[in-house]
């Protein structure tokens, strides 16, 4: 078994981005979903209100991130700003983006929203299954999310992992693995991750993210097939092992090795 691929989501919600290696924190891959649009609520604006995020390329740069050609300056003096990455979550303390940010932002949406900056990545604890020391930056529970390619194929649904926005994608392995390591711990390379929650798919699976297009695939196929407690089951979210401060690396072709 061994990792395929490495995807990082610099905004919560945009285009991913495809590495050979990344750096893995406590609170998740080194510029992974650092950043996340909200609207004027203060809530998190994802591809479920807003499928064109799949045409916004984040690119991180030195003090920033380019989005389609415009940099967004990390507002590290910039206003406080107290959010929700959902309705339902608890809020956390971010900092605002500039306002030229802001304003391309909602040009590009077509709705008001505004840049926020996770710019303490220690602030958002997780919820459950986690140590009271672990942390999670802007996705929507756990820092990292792996995916069997060997599961997407037994479901036979005819679509692309990338509709899952995993971050590690592992191959080699019989379908469904994943799910007999709930409650261990998984070694990828040098970095063991807690395997904590099956993860809950939502209707971000059906949107094609190459064009936003949205479909009925793979949530009609997991409705059938992997529906446990009233959630559709595909993916293993996991905790990084390792306290801040580390460094550790994960490369494609790393071993992946479970233990209980």
């Amino acid at each position: 078994m061994r990792i395929a691929s490495l995807h990082t989501y610099p905004v919560k919600g945009c285009h991913r981005l495809d590495h050979d290696e990344a750096v893995i924190e406590p609170w998740g891959l080194a510029g992974d979903r650092r950043w996340m649009i909200i609207d004027t609520d203060s809530v998190g604006v994802t591809q479920r209100q807003a499928p064109l995020l799949t045409q916004l390329r984040a690119v991180p740069r030195p003090g920033g991130v380019e989005l389609n050609g415009h940099f967004a300056a990390e507002p590290a003096d910039g206003p406080k700003v107290t959010l929700r990455v959902f309705s339902s979550k608890p809020a956390v303390t971010a900092r605002l983006a500039s306002a030229e940010s802001a304003a391309f932002l909602s040009d590009f949406l077509g709705r008001p929203v505004q840049l926020a900056w996770l710019s303490d990545p220690t602030a958002r604890p997780i919820q459950n299954n986690a140590l009271p020391s672990d942390r999670v930056n802007f996705a929507d529970g756990f820092p990292v999310l792996l995916t069997n390619d060997a599961s997407l194929a037994a479901l036979d649904v005819g679509v692309p992992m990338t509709r899952f926005r995993a971050n590690l994608v592992l191959t080699g392995a019989p379908a469904w693995i994943e799910d007999e390591w709930l409650g261990g711990r998984v070694r990828i390379g040098d970095v063991t991750f807690r395997a904590a929650e099956a993860s809950g798919r939502c209707m971000v699976t059906t949107i094609d993210q190459e064009t936003g297009v949205k479909g009925g695939e793979p949530l009609r196929t997991l409705g059938r097939l992997r529906r446990v407690n009233g959630r559709l089951l595909f993916g293993l979210n996991l905790i990084p092992d390792i306290t801040p401060g580390e460094t550790k690396v994960i490369r494609l072709g790393d071993a992946v090795l479970s233990s209980a």
